[in-house]
């Protein structure tokens, strides 16, 4: 037909008119994206002219057709060169078209991709912003879809859509005005055709968004399966359970859907496509028997009959894409009103504008009366990453209440206390990775609030009971904390964490890929690369976050080493589990509620017999009773 909009293209777009008829858009969105789309004005304005251009010359060769025609039934001395004249003409127009297709192509890609590189660079940069607990409560498959389908959708409104409906509008005009100044009565009669084809579409097309949504579904819930089955815990998982069949088969069960989907697709698409040609086919059926009749009868020349024909197949196409310009349009709105909604979020931790660099070689911290609560899912995070309605607007109780302690220079000191007591909570303060509800958190006498947060990380290195590193190198991990790091660099870090040996017995050494989440090395051996990190890193500050509770003894041995090596000289604070492991703190701080309910050495806390010396005595009995049934246990048949 020469439709600029692909058959099926325009039938999804029918089918999505039942879902976006009563969805509205912001009208301050159209306004934002002018705005964002102004680094690419000159390009946009370069391809619409291109477009225009292209969608008169789409008109224009039907009706030198036509004059062809005219001068070869016409005759006479000089028909044969002026036929010549015309397919010379036709012939040039025919290279101009093909020449403005590749510009055409080239401004939409540029435009394009430009697009998509802005609002994903953006939308990243955005979101690694955002406070942990909206990582916590976003669903990373939503997340990631922003950041493609959403994008790639914005990014249409600029190429497909834009070019579309201006090519579309221009060629409609041209066509139709040419078309009923040559014979009005057959452009008439050539359009009866049009409902046949549009009322039957548009059922199909309504079929066709149910099956699609189906078809996304599943392909949602296929990709999370893969996701979770395929990561290394997930294929423990499975095998430790014995359910590769089961899995199997399940995952089977939805292929087979997804097939039988994609089939009916297919012939949704096919029907679709061969019956527009057959209305295209029919609509010029009637062309040339009334254009026929009327050329016999002398009311209009042969060569008019060509044009009208050839003309029709072009007036069909902006005729039914035009008619779901609306949808096309309001698709392209609603995937940037979802980019927006991203970045319009707010990050809840953000540097002020006079921040200021905390000092060089700051060590000391400072708690001042301390209160925290976790924020609401209102606060931090979006329905429609969490696939929920609405989201809780629930104001939590406080985790911490008042809490106040300082460490000094050089200080090592221990937060310790029952499970959910607030340990970690306030370690994650010192970081900024929370901010307090009330009261301050103060590192080299600045309030984090106030500090900038490259100083402040410059300043606190952290090392978590699960040390993560990256599906990377080896090399490329411990650089995370230092970029410019030298090899010799790298290796002395390794040295002071204990693992140097064992990074140079590896074939590859430095350059050792150390699998996903590093699930190639022992947890001792991850927590020692992390330590490895934080020594190339150098802060002033060191935070310990039950770095060593997962570890069997001969790990914790190893880790325990290589922290004395990272503690040197260094203030501290250290969540320990094992209270054995925070003996020679310092200060020892006991939190259970959300408060300091006790401090000092590990002597005095014993001596006063108090929460601190009821979980001691306790983790002391268990252990002998775990040294009592090692000693006793028989040894294993066979």
């Amino acid at each position: 037909m020469g439709a600029p909009m692909s058959g099926w293209s325009m039938l999804r777009s029918i089918g999505r008119e039942d879902e976006l008829k009563h969805r509205k858009v912001d009208r301050g969105t159209a306004r934002r994206i002018l705005t964002f789309a102004g680094p690419y004005r000159r390009d946009i304005l370069i391809f619409l002219l291109v477009v225009i251009l292209d969608a008169v010359i789409g008109v224009a060769t039907p009706v030198l057709a036509g004059g062809v025609v005219n001068t070869i039934t016409r005759g006479g001395p000089g028909a044969s060169v002026a036929v010549i004249r015309i397919a010379v003409f036709i012939a040039a127009l025919a290279i101009a078209d093909s020449v403005l297709s590749l510009v055409n192509r080239w401004y939409s890609a540029r435009i394009g991709e430009g697009m998509i590189l802005t609002l994903r660079t953006r939308v990243f940069e955005h979101v690694q912003r955002m406070p942990l607990q909206f990582f916590t409560r976003t669903q990373t498959g939503a997340l990631v879809s922003r950041l493609n389908n959403d994008v790639l959708g914005a990014q249409q409104a600029f190429t497909s859509t834009l070019s579309g409906v201006v090519s579309n509008v221009i060629q409609l005009v041209l066509t139709a005005a040419v078309m009923f100044s040559l014979s009005w009565q057959v452009t008439l009669i050539s359009l009866v055709m049009l409902p046949v084809f549009i009322l039957p579409a548009r059922r199909v097309g309504r079929r066709l968004a149910a099956i699609t949504r189906e078809f996304y579904q599943l392909n949602a819930q296929m990709n999370a399966t893969i996701t979770e089955r395929f990561g290394v815990a997930g294929a423990l998982l499975v095998k430790l359970f014995g359910r590769p069949e089961a899995e199997a088969r399940r995952f089977a069960g939805r292929a087979e859907r997804v097939r039988d989907i994609g089939i009916q697709q297919a012939m949704y698409g096919r029907v679709f496509f061969v019956a527009m040609l057959l209305v295209a086919a029919l609509a010029q059926a009637l062309t040339y028997g009334l254009g026929g009749w009327l050329a016999v009868n002398g009311r209009i020349s042969a060569g008019t009959v060509v044009t009208l024909a050839l003309l029709l197949t072009r007036l069909y196409g902006p005729l039914t894409s035009l008619s779901n310009v609306r949808i096309d349009v309001m698709s392209a709105l609603v995937s940037f009103e979802r980019v927006f909604e991203i970045l319009d979020l707010a990050p809840a931790i953000d540097d002020r504008p006079d921040a200021r660099d905390v000092p060089a070689g700051s060590g000391r911290v400072e708690f001042r009366d301390v209160f925290f609560r976790y924020p609401s899912a209102a606060e931090v995070s979006l329905a429609s990453l969490e696939d929920v309605a609405t989201l809780d607007r629930t104001v939590t109780e406080p985790v911490l209440r008042g809490v106040s302690f300082t460490v000094e220079p050089g200080q090592m000191v221990a937060l310790v206390g029952p499970s959910g007591a607030g340990k970690s909570t306030t370690a994650m303060l010192v970081p900024r990775v929370y901010d307090v509800t009330d009261g301050a958190v103060l590192v080299g006498g600045v309030d984090v609030r106030d500090a900038t947060s490259t100083s402040l990380h410059d300043t606190i290195g952290v090392v978590t009971q699960d040390a993560h590193l990256f599906h990377e190198t080896i090399a490329e991990n411990l650089r995370y904390a230092r970029p410019e790091a030298t090899d010799e660099q790298l290796w002395a870090a390794l040295s002071g964490a204990q693992v140097a040996d064992l990074v140079r017995s590896l074939p590859d050494q430095l350059s050792t890929v150390v699998g996903e989440r590093g699930y190639r090395f022992s947890g001792g051996e991850k927590q020692r690369i992390a330590i490895a990190r934080l020594l190339l890193k150098a802060p002033s500050i060191v935070i310990l976050d039950e770095a060593t509770a997962h570890l069997d003894s001969e790990s914790e041995a190893a880790v325990q080493r290589a922290l004395s090596v990272a503690l040197a000289g260094r203030t501290a604070l250290v969540i320990a589990h094992r209270l054995s492991t925070v003996r020679d703190a310092d200060q020892i701080l006991v939190l259970d509620g959300g408060r300091v309910v006790e401090r000092g050495t590990h002597e005095q806390l014993v001596a006063a017999g108090g929460l601190y010396a009821e979980l001691y005595h306790t983790q002391f009995a268990a252990a002998g009773s775990s040294a009592s049934f090692a000693a006793t246990d028989p040894e294993p048949v066979g």
